[in-house]
Parts: C-alpha cells; structure tokens; sequence
C-alpha cells in the first residue's frame, strides 16, 4: 500500500517528462493510500458558493445579483441587513488567509506580466488542450452546450481573466482580480447547480460536477503549467520568481474555493499534485476530441475573409499552436486528441524558444533591463486586452454564463 505507483503516461513522454527531470529534484509519484485521500475530493465541492446560489433562485429575479455585486465591491457590510448566506461567504474571502504576502503577490504578477502575450500562448496550447484530457471535467463543458458554439469566446474571456488576476495589486480586496475572482467561483457554482439538477448527470462515472479535484486541476493548469510552458518557450525566471508566481495562484485558488488541503505551498508541492492528477484524471474520451477539435477551429478562425493570406495564416496558426500542444502532452496524448503533427513547425518553435533562451539569458545581465520588459508586457496585455474587447464584447460580470447556467 505503501509503495509508489508508476508514472502515468503524460509524465512517460513528451514535454512533462522532460520538465520533471529538469525542475523535480524528488521523487513526485503517489501511493495507493495517497491516491484513495485525494480522490476523496472529486466528491467535494464548495458549500459556501453553493449555498449563495441557492440564494439567487430563492431571491427575485437578480436580486441576489445585485446584492453580490454591491458586496463585491464596497463590502458586505455596506448591505442593509444582507441575506446569512452572502455574510458567510464574504466574511471568509475577506479574511485572508495568514499566508499571502502581498509583495510576493506583487513580485509574482511582474514575472507574469514580463512574458507578454507569449505567456498566452501556454494558456491555450498547453493548459485548455491539456485540460481536454481530463474527461471527467470535461462534461459539464460539454452539457453546456457553450464550449463548442462559442470556443472562441470562451478562449478570449479565459484569456481576459488570466490578465485580471496576474495585473500587480489586483488580487487586494475589491479590486479587479479578486473581483474577477470571485466572479468565476460564482459561475463555477451555477454550473455544478445545473448539472445538479440534470437527470442525466452519472455521478459513478464522472463524480460530482466541478468538483473540488477538478477546480485544483485548472488551478495548476494556470500555475504550473504557465510556469513550465512560457521555460519551454524560452523565458528564463529565478527560483524565487517561480515561487512567487505560485504563490500568487495559491491565493487565486484560495479565492476560487480550492480546499486549502489542495493549494501548494511550493513548487515541489504542485508537482506532486499535478502527478495525482495526470494519474487520477487525464483520463481523454471522445469529448476530449471534440474540445480539442473546436479549440484548433478557433485558432483556425485567424484567416476567415481574408482570401488567399487568410488561409495561409490559418495554415500558420494552427500549425504554431499544434506543435506546441504536441510538444508538450507527448505523442500519444497528442494523437489520441487529433492534433495535427507538422515537424517543421516544432523545429521552428524550438528554434524561437532557442532564441528567446538567449535573449532572456542577456536580460539577467543588463542593467534596467528586466524593468523595460515588464513595462512592455504591461503594454502588450493592455493593448491586446483593448482590441479583444472590441471585437468580442467582453463581459467582466459574466452575467451571460450564470443565465446559461
């Protein structure tokens, strides 16, 4: 019972089999007893964000709404005699936990931001598709109905919130990332009432919905896959800016509702939780294929209209994004999700990841340098930000998710 388990099959090949012998300086495989504790959570959930849509239903309609965003913004105590529900639930986010450190959180963000829009690139490539393998999360994407009719949007929104909590000072309360925050633990909590209510939900086979295994799972899919994946593109961070910026997405998990059990301290920490999970949850089915198959139409979606050019940019980014999955999740995962394999197009990516290694190695040694680049990252995000809003119409309250849900 107490021997290690072997690897699973993302830790065998591929991009993660590498970064566990780079960056894992002990033996990270779980035993049988280990893996029986954390599956445990895959039948726990949030009570606190449940019970406040509870709340909602029983409220008028978006009365309950109202009174989440006042408390949201100016604090609970700002409600005349507010409902026990909202009280219980902002009473524990605003306590923050003794842990966070708001110059780590600080120190954290800058790391983050210095990568620009290449530290989207992970976001896509390597944490959504990475995430498809996880069938049993997957289900309440796909009962929805939203992830296929509007991957697009969904990509581009995932996108905006990454920005909001990864902005330095936004995590304080009432500002944008923890608003935002506590904004998608509020949607995570109308899903698992939808699903909930579904008939059709197989709670043997898929556990109970947006469970708290699940909510850990995308929270390392943010952390330290972001972390890994921008190393693999080239970006070059110290041992300190790697724990920093982990230490920012425990508080972000935190806010999220991610039972403290299930948050790493360190980096150590969440590579042993990210084995558990490849082992326990990387599970693909046929949804995996076809979430995987709508994330390669969006990126696909680059050239539409635009004549012979746009085909040829399609070609391109579906080409650049492929390879970088391919590298990462390893062959079989890879093939198994359909996504196409173009060698030249891997060369090429780890010729610019070579590239950006030199140029970020220079970085560390020039004087001002590492300021200049996160002021452009800064710039970067903002513009990139702006021009999305415009195009797509971006909602900060994600008030359309919570009525689909």
């Amino acid at each position: 019972m107490d021997e290690r388990l072997p690897d699973p099959e993302l830790f065998r090949r591929g991009g993660f089999s590498l970064a566990a012998k780079l960056f894992v300086k002990h033996d990270i495989r779980a035993t049988e007893r280990q893996v029986r504790r954390f599956r445990e959570f895959a039948q726990a959930q949030d009570p606190k964000a449940d019970a406040v849509v509870a709340l909602f239903r029983r409220l008028p309609k978006n009365r309950g709404r109202q009174l989440f965003e006042q408390a949201l913004t100016d604090g609970i105590h700002s409600l005349d005699a507010p409902p026990a529900e909202l009280v219980d639930f902002f009473e524990h986010v605003e306590a923050t936990p003794y842990w966070v450190d708001p110059a780590r959180l600080d120190r954290g963000a800058r790391a983050i931001i210095r990568t620009g829009v290449l530290g989207l690139f992970p976001l896509g490539d390597m944490s959504l598709m990475g995430g498809y393998l996880a069938s049993r999360a997957t289900k309440a994407l796909v009962a929805t109905g939203e992830i296929e009719r509007m991957a697009s949007q969904r990509l581009v929104e995932t996108a905006a919130w990454w920005m909001d909590v990864t902005t330095p000072g936004a995590l304080a309360i009432g500002q944008t990332g923890y608003a935002s925050a506590l904004r998608v633990r509020l949607v995570h909590a109308h899903v698992r009432a939808a699903m909930n209510r579904r008939p059709d939900w197989d709670y043997d086979e898929w556990d109970k919905p947006v469970n708290q295994v699940q909510t850990a799972g995308t929270l390392l899919l943010f952390s330290l896959v972001f972390v890994y994946g921008t190393q693999l593109l080239g970006i070059r961070y110290s041992d300190r800016e790697r724990a920093d910026i982990l230490h920012l997405w425990r508080y972000v998990g935190w806010l999220l509702g991610v039972d403290e059990e299930l948050l790493p301290a360190t980096e150590d920490d969440a590579w042993r939780l990210f084995w558990l999970l490849a082992t326990t949850e990387f599970i693909p089915d046929e949804d995996s294929k076809r979430l995987a198959r709508a994330l390669l139409e969006t990126h696909a979606a680059i050239g539409e209209g635009r004549g012979a050019v746009g085909k040829v940019l399609s070609h391109v980014s579906v080409a650049v994004h492929s390879s970088i999955s391919r590298l990462v999740l390893g062959k079989s995962n890879a093939d198994f999700l359909e996504i196409p394999n173009d060698p030249i197009a891997q060369g090429a990516i780890l010729a610019v990841a070579a590239g950006n290694f030199a140029a970020e190695t220079a970085r560390r040694f020039i004087p001002g340098a590492t300021a200049l680049q996160e002021y452009l990252g800064t710039l970067e995000r903002r513009r990139y930000v702006d021009r999305l809003g415009k195009i797509f119409k971006l909602d900060p309250t994600y008030a359309r998710h919570m009525k689909a849900a």
